[in-house]
Parts: C-alpha cells; sequence; structure tokens
C-alpha cells in the first residue's frame, strides 16, 4: 500500500509528491481536486471512512521557480543509483548502503555528483582508502549528474508511482 501522493500543478505539470495526511489536509481546504483515488482508506474519528487519493491537481496555477541542477545529497545519490550497490550490484535496504568516492578524498576526491556511488558496507570496506584501480573493484554504473527532468523520472520509479501517472495519460 502506497502512502504517496503525486501532486500535479493546475497546469497538469509535476509538482511534487507528499504524504497521504498532507494531502488530506489540502483537500479539506479546497485547494485541490483529486485526479485519481488509490486503494488506501483510513477511517475518521467521527467514524467514517475516507478514500485517500493517489492523484492530485491544485485548483490554481502555483508559480514554480526550477532550479537548474539536482542538489547533491546521500538521499539523491542512492535514488540515481536505484539504491543498489554499483560494485556488487546487490540492492540492500537504505541502512545498510553508504555513499562512497569513486577517487577517495585522501587522494582528492572530491564530494560531486561524478565522483560519489552508493556502496554496500561490505564493499565500502573492501575498497577503503583505495582508487578502484588500486582496489580492483569495477563501477557496474558510471556515476553522473541527473537533471531536474531525469531525476524526477527516477524519483516517481522508485516510490512505484510510475503506473498511477501513466493511467492519467
Amino acid at each position: 500500500m502506497n502512502d504517496r501522493v503525486i501532486v500535479l500543478n493546475a497546469d497538469f505539470s509535476f509538482l511534487n509528491i507528499i504524504t497521504w495526511k498532507r494531502a488530506v489536509a489540502l483537500m479539506s481546504k479546497g485547494k485541490v481536486e483529486v485526479l485519481k483515488y488509490g486503494d488506501k482508506v483510513v477511517k475518521t474519528i467521527k467514524g467514517d471512512l475516507l478514500r485517500i487519493p493517489a492523484v492530485l491537481k491544485l485548483v490554481h496555477l502555483v508559480r514554480t521557480i526550477f532550479k537548474a541542477r539536482v542538489p547533491f545529497s546521500k538521499r539523491n545519490i542512492m535514488v540515481r543509483d536505484d539504491f543498489s550497490c554499483v560494485y556488487c550490484g546487490r540492492s540492500n535496504a537504505e541502512s545498510h548502503l553508504t555513499i562512497d568516492h569513486v577517487l577517495p578524498k585522501s587522494k582528492g576526491g572530491k564530494s560531486t555528483w561524478e565522483n560519489c556511488v552508493t556502496s554496500c558496507k561490505p564493499c565500502n570496506a573492501k575498497k577503503g582508502h583505495r582508487s578502484c584501480v588500486e582496489a580492483r573493484m569495477y563501477i557496474k554504473k558510471r556515476p553522473w549528474a541527473p537533471t531536474i527532468s531525469e531525476f524526477v523520472k527516477l524519483k516517481v520509479k522508485t516510490l512505484g508511482l510510475g503506473n498511477l501517472l501513466a493511467d492519467l495519460m
């Protein structure tokens, strides 16, 4: 059962992904229209059943200021690398993943999109402070800086919301 809700702007452009609780608050304030309901149903304090939406559209257009690039963060690197180790390919729970510098910081490596990858703890420990060549460990997915649209597609796929958006088209 998915607890995430897609929010579209009044012009149907993708805006954000929010929790179902925030979605219910927006619905009660009359700020959104429900385009598609999900499978989740909750019981209110009064005992009424309330269907949780899957996709919402804002009633009034919100002018958005687009960032030039995706913010660099540990979470965003994991989304880019599909929450799996780039060395061994295993998918792990987020708590078992770390961020590894392809060229270690001790050798002048920077914390950038092109130098950081998702790694499981055993692979990160095995590589240590050595370069990939020195450790004889090779990357299965080359690190890259995603554009905003590429990142939104990855995030929607990661959250399993792609089918909901396809149903609206």
